[in-house]
């Protein structure tokens, strides 16, 4: 049998693989500023005014509904005066007094119900007890047992203060892993030190969840607390600035004290809570 020559085709050039991805597409000016979030939120801020403004000029009846442009000149005139960030500092001065009180109080009941038994069991049925009860309602007892001035505010503060923080802080606490903890042991940690070292910093984003609610409510109820203490004692802070006005139908100046407490609130959300959302939760990796 002739023997068969075996032929080899000569190979072909190699089909061309890519494998580069291709280079990403340069973000245009306006795409790059579209990914800053201060400025999208700034966006929508200047959208809302806008739309204040149109409807307030439409409607025409600034004692029912005044310009926002008119609300800026009495927010101005306000704080030129000084009367509005008198009230303001008020405000905060016990605002933050009946917080820090508050916050105190709820990490010693949460020492307890970490440390015991009988403590969890206490910080259970108390939250569920007071915690759906709303702060104002506490007024007329507040009222009776401490009178006029700021202790009685400060009462209903530490109310709406204690209970989510308490409430979350606890909730984080439980959620920490036995492994977690037991390498905390490992180490020799026991106590207090474990507390600080382990369990805080791994609940840590249920703590300021709570910080962050605690404070919303504390923030609403003193506003409200404020015009009643406001009408009984003829004086106060930024709800009694509020409701002064509207007896004296200067609405501008309402819409101005309202303001106020809006601004506040964004400033604390951002400049506080934020900022030290950034140093902690998201640089460790973790969620809020």
């Amino acid at each position: 049998m002739p023997d068969q020559q075996l032929t080899l085709a000569a190979p072909g050039p190699a089909p061309h693989t890519d494998t580069h991805d291709e280079p990403e597409r340069a973000l245009g000016l306006a795409e790059r500023l579209w990914q800053i979030g201060a400025l999208r939120k700034a966006l929508i801020l200047i959208a809302l005014a806008l739309l204040w403004q149109g409807y307030a000029t439409h409607l025409d009846n600034p004692l029912l509904f005044p310009t926002f442009s008119d609300t800026l000149t009495a927010w101005w005139d306000g704080i030129v005066s000084g009367s509005l960030l008198k009230r303001a500092g008020f405000t905060l001065q016990t605002l933050l007094t009946g917080y820090v009180l508050g916050i105190v109080i709820a990490a010693f009941v949460t020492a307890l119900a970490v440390g015991s038994r009988i403590g969890n069991d206490l910080l259970e049925t108390l939250t569920a007890m007071f915690n759906p009860l709303p702060a104002i309602a506490l007024l007329p007892l507040s009222l009776i047992w401490f009178g006029l001035g700021n202790a009685s505010l400060i009462f209903v503060l530490v109310h709406s203060v204690l209970w989510p923080v308490a409430l979350s802080t606890h909730g984080g606490f439980k959620a920490v892993s036995p492994t977690l903890r037991m390498v905390g042991r490992n180490y020799g940690l026991s106590g207090l030190r474990l507390v600080v070292t382990i369990l805080i910093p791994a609940a840590f984003p249920s703590i300021l969840s709570g910080l962050k609610n605690g404070w919303a409510f504390a923030w609403r109820t003193l506003i409200a607390a404020e015009l009643v203490f406001g009408v009984s004692s003829g004086g106060g802070g930024l709800g009694w600035f509020i409701y002064e006005n509207k007896n004296q139908l200067e609405i501008p100046s309402v819409f101005a004290g309202l303001l106020s407490v809006i601004v506040i609130g964004l400033a604390v959300d951002n400049l506080v809570f934020r900022v030290l959302e950034a140093k902690t939760v998201r640089r460790w990796g973790m969620h809020a």
